[in-house]
């Protein structure tokens, strides 16, 4: 999928890998979204760095994990670009804790962030795939979503569940012209790491942004007859 004159629609996309992934499609010609929730300063400071350099973009607040919001994303979309051709659900949370210490909210929040909201864009998307002739839909998953870890309940589950989601909506799709790709990165250098200040010194060994929205790129740039259903990445040399 050629990405100039796309037009895309990436959650969570204000910051951290997010924002790398918003900025390479802007970049590559394409018409971003740019879902947020929370503060709109970084959203809007980030549609106003790509408008700078020619680029075109626009930002929209809605909860991913509330249908009715994603609703109104698709919608907003459709009203300012004219359509949607590639989805990105990035937008996720972690809440860390033994499962006999997790509150069923904390339990909550990580399957509706980070499982209920891809269903929910995807849904919506491919609704919306149909009228333009096929679409790409890219979950940002982790390798949590393969590799379980104490206090990671209910993350794991999340992340287990999108990737399971993502090769059955890959097998629904296939033949609507659509394709649906995984990507599952281990440590990522953003602010869902925490603080790098209070990460204990160099974070250098770390997956940039970046890094992932090139391998999105990537993806995407396969031609028609191919698809990269999913992606692992690990930093290359992480601390012994």
């Amino acid at each position: 999928m050629r990405l100039a004159d796309r037009v895309a629609i990436v959650t969570g996309g204000d910051s951290g890998i997010g924002k790398a992934i918003v900025l390479g499609f802007a970049r590559e010609g394409s018409a971003v979204m740019i879902d947020y929730f929370g503060d709109a300063a970084p959203a809007n400071a980030l549609v106003e760095q790509i408008e700078n350099f020619g680029g075109k973009a626009a930002a929209f607040p809605a909860d991913v994990s509330k249908p009715d919001e994603v609703d109104d994303l698709i919608a907003h979309t459709i009203k300012h670009f004219g359509g949607v051709d590639i989805l990105v659900n990035n937008a996720g949370e972690g809440v860390f804790r033994k499962v006999a210490q997790m509150t069923p909210e904390e339990w909550h929040r990580n399957i509706d962030l980070n499982l209920n909201g891809p269903f929910y864009c995807s849904r919506e998307a491919l609704e919306r795939f149909a009228k333009r002739g096929g679409g790409f839909i890219v979950n940002i998953s982790s390798l949590a979503g393969k590799n379980a870890f104490s206090g990671g309940a209910g993350y794991n589950a999340s992340k287990f569940g999108l990737n399971g989601f993502s090769e059955a909506m890959m097998l629904d799709h296939r033949y609507d012209n659509v394709r649906v790709s995984y990507i599952m990165p281990g440590s990522v250098d953003t602010e869902f790491q925490g603080d790098p200040a209070k990460r204990g010194g160099d974070t250098s060994w770390m997956i940039a942004p970046e890094d992932v929205a090139e391998t999105v790129a990537l993806v995407l740039g396969m031609p028609a007859r191919t698809m990269v259903s999913r992606v692992e990445m690990r930093p290359s040399r992480p601390k012994r």
